[in-house]
């Protein structure tokens, strides 16, 4: 008797064959780990920013059994060393970030079209939107979170290294301990991250995802030529800097800019100038997130028109 070999309507597909429809948030999910497994990096550079102060971390610790002895005569003298280390471990990080971030941006759209991988991922069932999004979200949202945890995780082996010599040495950690409130500016440094270097920096990340969609060479300096054009237009015509003063008050995060009096250490510069509530009804904030927002939504068209290069 012979079977019929007709596929019936609502039959599981062939093992292979991509599906017409993919749920936006598990094609969202797959297109984040894409970036990850595309560009490695991502965490491969902040790992190795974390490696490499370790190491030079462990090398000064050769001198810590003298200083934590002045430190136990002169607690302001504690205050400073643990300011000067845990504060650089945090700068160090967030200046890798935002590195990491700058060139990841220019290359996410321009490299799909360089290699000619654009034509498989737009076989895929994951819309231009989705895409472009997921790539912002690494700059936005992934990367200040990675920063953080992996700024926590270095601040807890630099305290255990510390307290190993200081017990093998037979030095007290007490005065130093209690001169660093590290869940206070644990707090800071994720606001920090997350706000001003994540959503603060939303309009550069905007600009830079499109110069990489539209650009079909040296993405660098089309992304640097024309603000830097502008601002020397600006300066001929009407000798005036306010360009270049709004470029300069996006980087620096918005608000006034922090007293040079407080900011005493490294580990001071990682406390954010602006509070929470501050932060969220700046009206700078949102009109740098619609202004991003037109910047992606270009992008998004642009990719959906355009090829390989």
């Amino acid at each position: 008797m012979n079977t019929q070999s007709t596929a019936m309507p609502g039959s599981v597909p062939a093992q292979g064959v991509a599906p017409d429809h993919v749920p936006v948030t598990k094609a969202f999910y797959w297109s984040i780990r894409r970036e990850f497994w595309e560009n490695r990096s991502l965490y491969i550079a902040p790992l190795a920013a974390a490696a490499l102060f370790l190491f030079g971390f462990m090398i000064s610790l050769m001198h810590v059994p003298a200083k934590m002895r002045a430190a136990e005569l002169e607690p302001s003298l504690a205050q400073a060393l643990m300011d000067e280390s845990y504060g650089f471990a945090g700068l160090v990080l967030m200046g890798t970030m935002i590195i990491v971030a700058f060139f990841y941006c220019l290359d996410a759209l321009h490299g799909e079209r360089r290699d000619r991988s654009i034509l498989f991922w737009k076989s895929l069932p994951v819309s231009d939107l989705t895409t472009v999004l997921s790539k912002a979200s690494i700059p936005l949202f992934i990367l200040p979170l990675l920063t953080f945890a992996l700024t926590i995780v270095l601040w807890f082996l630099m305290s255990m290294l510390t307290g190993a010599v200081a017990l093998a040495s037979g030095q007290s950690m007490a005065a130093l301990r209690t001169q660093l409130p590290l869940a206070r500016v644990s707090l800071f440094l994720f606001f920090h991250l997350v706000g001003m270097h994540g959503l603060g920096y939303a309009p550069f990340y905007g600009w830079l995802l499109l110069v990489s969609a539209w650009a079909r060479r040296a993405p660098f300096l089309w992304a640097m030529l024309p603000p830097f054009a502008i601002g020397i237009v600006e300066k001929i015509a009407f000798n005036t800097s306010h360009f270049a003063a709004l470029l300069g008050h996006v980087f620096a995060g918005g608000g006034e800019p922090m007293d040079n009096s407080k900011a005493t250490s490294p580990l001071v510069a990682l406390i954010p100038h602006q509070s929470l509530t501050e932060f969220l009804t700046s009206p700078g904030l949102w009109i740098g997130l619609a202004i991003t927002a037109a910047f992606l939504a270009a992008a998004v068209r642009l990719r959906r028109s355009q090829g390989p290069i």
